[in-house]
């Protein structure tokens, strides 16, 4: 193996972690201690993926520390094979090209959930939401930080962060059925009627295309 090393970037890691919860804060607006909670296993991936991805990579040292000489290619310690999923596929640049272009649509979708879902909200001051993305699913701002999780899993794999998603998936599952007793008590048959007929998080593969797409209407 070569002696290539291109981590130890601490301030990207620091204004990439930055960045990306300044969005979580936004767009999630958390209130209660449930959700501040869950904010924080936010944070704890960020710090996670971010520390690896440019800081230092403990996922590609343990491994390579595991495997040895096995370890199957020769500058583990550059970026581009510091994809996993590039490593396995044998290093080609179309698997690192593949993985991006899968990564950035996740992170990308992810972003328009988001970002449509607050807005929503936040113009409804407090109403029933069943229009545009919550036409399509009760919790799109959930559903679109699940893709930004799973758009940064097939990005840059680690460790910490493989171990990390299911436990933050399952908080965001846990709070959103906490969030709907609440709604059931305050719109009651109405919500009632809107949960039979709309999907918690996933519609189907079919109206996903509407469903980012779905204007954001003004009331």
């Amino acid at each position: 193996m070569t002696e290539t090393y291109t981590y130890g970037m601490w301030i990207v890691v620091a204004l990439s972690i930055g960045l990306f919860l300044f969005f979580a804060f936004s767009f999630l607006a958390p209130k209660g201690r449930a959700e501040w909670r869950n904010l924080g296993l936010v944070t704890a991936f960020f710090v996670a993926l971010f520390s690896e991805m440019y800081g230092f990579p403990l996922t590609i040292y343990l491994l390579t520390g595991w495997l040895g000489e096995a370890y199957p290619v020769l500058e583990p310690f550059t970026h581009k094979y510091g994809h996993l999923w590039v490593v396995v596929f044998g290093g080609s640049t179309l698997a690192w090209a593949t993985v991006m272009g899968l990564s950035l649509t996740l992170l990308l979708g992810g972003y328009v959930l988001l970002s449509k879902g607050w807005r929503q909200v936040h113009r409804a001051h407090g109403k029933l939401v069943a229009n545009g993305v919550y036409a399509f699913a009760r919790h799109p701002q959930y559903t679109g930080l699940f893709l930004i999780i799973i758009g940064f899993l097939v990005q840059w794999p680690t460790l910490l962060t493989v171990l990390m998603a299911p436990i933050l998936v399952y908080a965001y599952v846990r709070l959103a059925r906490s969030e709907e007793r609440i709604m059931y008590e305050r719109f009651g048959r109405a919500y009632a009627d809107y949960a039979r007929r709309t999907p918690a998080f996933f519609p189907p593969l079919n109206r996903w295309r509407a469903f980012l797409r779905a204007p954001v209407p003004n009331v």
